[in-house]
């Protein structure tokens, strides 16, 4: 295969909520391929080492505050990635929490921290870098989701709402941009330990329970999503749009397996 097709040199990329976790890991795998990067995080000051590692590939950065809760804050933070570089090629639309409690347990407060952090935020950030990617009649848009984008667990109501409305809009993006030259597609990781949930991998009877529902045999790690977004990025992936990948070790072929009966000797 024609490596060119994965070059993303001369192109610059947005990726959102980079202070930690995998935002950075997406960040670095477009700049190994030749990106530069604008990174963004509610406090701007903390994405100083981060920026230092990228550079140091020979890319250029620009950190960026932005508060996806706020709408002038999405407005001027694509309103400066644009003064800094002229035009943004790619989206990966990462910034994202969660409250992990029973159903029965979720605030008013909760509910809305999680909707309008990943589900309004996505839209309205993939909105404003979308009206200028649609005037330069090229762009792609990676939402992020998850493996409850198609999947619902106990405990992550207002996640699983949010994560299943990204694969909606996604869709919805999709056919609305298409036109116009963007691809909107949404990256679905599994089982990956971040600072969200690493709470649950220090219980080894949860991680054993686990690793026997992915046909894997392991959680996922940070750097099995490398792939996928430099594809989605790329154009590899141009007349790809709409679509959910799950990198997921295998988990959403299902969540239970029957056993098979060992017939008693007789």
């Amino acid at each position: 295969m024609n490596g060119s097709l994965f070059d993303l040199t001369g192109q610059t990329a947005i990726v959102t909520g980079t202070s930690r976790g995998l935002g950075q890991y997406f960040a670095r795998a477009l700049a190994l391929e030749g990106a530069d990067l604008v990174l963004t995080s509610r406090h701007r000051e903390t994405l100083a080492p981060f920026a230092a590692e990228i550079e140091a590939l020979g890319r250029r950065t620009v950190s960026l505050e932005l508060d996806v809760r706020s709408h002038s804050s999405i407005e001027a933070m694509a309103a400066a990635a644009e003064a800094a570089f002229g035009q943004i090629h790619i989206l990966v639309n990462n910034a994202g929490c969660n409250v992990r409690k029973p159903a029965l347990e979720i605030t008013w407060d909760d509910w809305n921290l999680v909707l309008e952090t990943n589900l309004r935020g996505s839209f309205f950030v993939a909105q404003a870098v979308a009206r200028r990617m649609i005037s330069k009649r090229y762009g792609r848009i990676i939402n992020i989701g998850s493996v409850t984008s198609v999947f619902g667990y106990a405990g992550l109501a207002p996640y699983g709402a949010s994560r299943g409305g990204i694969r909606q809009l996604t869709m919805s993006l999709a056919d609305d941009w298409g036109p116009h030259g963007v691809t909107v597609n949404c990256l679905a990781p599994g089982w990956f330990r971040t600072d969200q949930n690493k709470v649950l991998y220090e219980n080894k009877e949860w991680v054993d329970y686990l690793v026997d529902r992915i046909p894997a045999k392991r959680p996922g790690q940070p750097h099995d999503l490398d792939g996928a977004v430099v594809f989605l990025a790329s154009e590899a992936s141009g007349y790809i749009t709409g679509q959910t990948l799950l990198v997921d070790g295998g988990i959403s072929t299902g969540s239970t397996r029957a056993t098979v009966a060992k017939k008693n000797p007789s």
